[in-house]
């Protein structure tokens, strides 16, 4: 990560005020990096494959770390993913604090109780929110929202905004032209890349 910032750095001109600006607030959020920094570079030594602009909090990963992939530009919190089976999380993809997703359970049917694993897929520019819980098997659309605390069972749709739990499909779709970038939004991307410039806008 810190290799992107560098190279992609804003560039004000040497020693004026912009310049002593920049670098106070690069100084003063070089912790908040340092430690993502740290959690990204752990989940690629065990085999993970991350984008190199993508942000990783105090995501506790559990089980074959192998088997998880985050595109680029995307952030994850304190979340827990349990990577029995694979896990794909697409680019510029939010998953907030307190999200748990899960890839394995058990037959209520068998009588050893043995395993189930199923994949999660999660699309580019999904918003998981704030405690909520995906299960074994589903795949999150391009776009889509899972609200805060909901448990998903089943797939949702492209767009969709999906709530409660169980979680079903509300009423009204996401807009489909996304341009953000959710790790623009921490303080050190700012510190480093400057304002958020305009993008093209992104459509199905």
């Amino acid at each position: 990560m810190f290799r992107y910032l560098w190279t992609h750095r804003s560039r004000p001109p040497l020693l004026s005020v912009g310049f002593l600006k920049t670098w106070a607030k690069r100084v003063l959020t070089f912790p908040g990096m340092a430690k993502m920094t740290i959690s990204r570079l752990r989940l690629v030594r065990r085999g993970a494959s991350v984008g190199e602009d993508s942000c990783i909090g105090k995501t506790r990963v559990t089980g074959k770390a192998r088997l998880l992939s985050v595109g680029r530009s995307s952030f994850i919190g304190q979340a827990k993913i349990a990577v029995h089976d694979r896990v794909e999380i697409g680019s510029n993809v939010c998953i907030n604090d307190g999200v748990l997703i899960l890839t394995a359970s058990h037959s209520v049917d068998d009588p050893l109780w043995g395993p189930i694993t199923k994949p999660v897929v999660i699309g580019d520019y999904a918003w998981i929110a704030v405690g909520a819980m995906i299960l074994p098997g589903v795949r999150i659309g391009r776009g889509a929202v899972v609200g805060a605390g909901a448990v998903v069972s089943k797939n949702v749709p492209d767009y969709a905004v999906a709530t409660g739990n169980p979680a079903i499909i509300r009423e009204g779709r996401r807009t489909r032209k996304l341009t953000y970038t959710p790790v623009r939004f921490l303080a050190f991307q700012d510190a480093w890349l400057g304002k958020m410039a305009k993008t093209d806008a992104v459509t199905e």
